[in-house]
Order: C-alpha cells, then structure tokens, then sequence
C-alpha cells in the first residue's frame, strides 16, 4: 500500500516551471539549513545538555518553519511523563530534525557512529548527549550498548531508529533489538512512533529538499509480559514492529 497522498509533493504547473521552482526551494532551503546549522552549533558551547537540548530545539522549530514545512504532531499524550524508549521507523536525514523539533529535552538520540565522524554534526551531536552505536564492529558495538544501557539505568530516556539506516524505496527494514533489550533491561516503556512525509521532502540520494507536510504519530506505550529480558526485548521488538508496519502504511521490506 502506498503512503497518503497527502503527504507527497503536488503542483498543477507545467514540468518546466515545476522543476524551476524545485531547484530554487531546494537552494532556499539548503541556505536556511546551512546557517541554522552553523547557529546550532554554537549551542555546543552552552552549559548543561538540557539547556543545549532546548536550543537545538529550538532551532529545529525555526528551520522548519522557515523551509515552509507544516509538521503534525498526533497523540503526543501517549509518551509517558517517566523514563521510555522510543522507537521510529527511519526514512530521511530529516527524522533526527523532526524528533528534536517535537520532543521535550529529557530525551537523548542513540545514532549509528558513523555520525561521529561528521564534522561540526559530530560535535554538536556530542554536546547534545547524543549516544553512538557502531553497527559493523561487533567488539565495539557491544561497547556502546553497554554504555546506552548504563545511560538508560541512570534514568534517560531514549530515541531510537532500530532500522539502523533507510531505504531508497518506501517500506520498512527489519528492527535491531537493541533499543528493546535496553528497554526490557530498565523495564520501561517502550512507544512506537511513526514518522510521514520525511522521505519526500528528502528522498535518498536527492540533492535538493521538496516542501512537504510532515505528521508522527506516537502509538500506545508497550509493556513487556515475558519474564527473561531477552524474551521481553524480542515481544517488544515484534510489537514495536507491528504497531508500526500498521500504520505506515508501507511495504514490509523484511518479509521481501
């Protein structure tokens, strides 16, 4: 089933006016996000992650705006007022910018590490409290959930995109476990959460952005009933997953 046509670019001009006003929108907004980026990062040198948190979202809300994106967000009363992991499916670039933009600064990212390595994203992501997790080295990517389990036991709570990456075509990939099993380790919560229109305002391998409207949607708060916190991480994963495929309205690109 294909995404709501809502959520996808429309014109009635002609193809050659269409792809003008492309090219000029995507230059227009690549400059916004250039020089709030640049901003954001001198929120690296701010005292305390909550107050960095706050101004980066901030600057989310503002880039947004600017780029002429509506967002919506839907049932943002599901997300318990306590500690929980939240789990995404992964579609854009973009996803990180939207969930700084909506949610409230008691909450960290767990990014792939390869964004360490960005330069100035990789400081300022840093300075947000953000935690990387390596995906091809197995030794240091034990390493790294060790400490995202240590972050969550001291009491944060916690996005993630277990897809670990996105597709080029719509759908959604299988889910790594880890964001389940720190959930069922700290027994908290976990809320699925799903997140439209990002990829067609930055699609893939696309050079320039397209205006598009934005929705997430967070879905009902998963509890764990198996007893072992590898049986619970693996109903919370298949839940999550579940929960999600319903309402993306996506192909399952694991079943592919």
């Amino acid at each position: 089933m294909t995404m709501p046509s809502k959520y996808a670019p429309t014109s009635t001009w002609p193809a050659p006016a269409r792809l003008g006003w492309r090219v000029l929108y995507g230059v227009y907004a690549w400059i916004v996000f250039i020089v709030l980026a640049l901003s954001a990062v001198c929120t690296a040198l701010l005292p305390g992650v909550r107050r960095r948190r706050r101004a980066a979202q901030a600057a989310s809300r503002v880039l947004l705006r600017l780029a002429g994106m509506r967002l919506t967000v839907k049932s943002a009363e599901q997300i318990p007022a306590g500690q929980c992991v939240i789990v995404a499916n992964h579609a854009s670039y973009l996803d990180g910018v939207v969930f700084t933009a909506i949610l409230p600064p008691r909450f960290g990212f767990v990014i792939k590490r390869e964004m360490d390595r960005v330069p100035l994203a990789g400081l300022l992501l840093r300075r947000l409290g953000s935690l990387f997790v390596e995906r091809s080295n197995r030794q240091r990517g034990a390493s790294d959930a060790r400490r995202v389990l240590r972050t969550a036991i001291n009491g944060s709570s916690l996005v993630f995109f277990p897809e670990g990456t996105f597709s080029p075509v719509p759908g959604l990939l299988k889910f790594h476990v880890g964001a389940f099993a720190t959930a069922a380790r700290v027994a908290c919560p976990v809320v699925p959460a799903v997140v439209r229109g990002t990829r067609e305002v930055l699609p893939h391998g696309a050079l320039f952005p397209r205006r598009a409207h934005i929705e997430v949607e967070f879905l009902a708060p998963l509890v764990a009933s198996a007893a072992s916190a590898q049986a619970a991480a693996v109903e919370l994963r298949d839940r999550a997953r579940s929960a999600i495929l319903d309402r993306l309205q996506e192909p399952d690109l694991a079943a592919a």
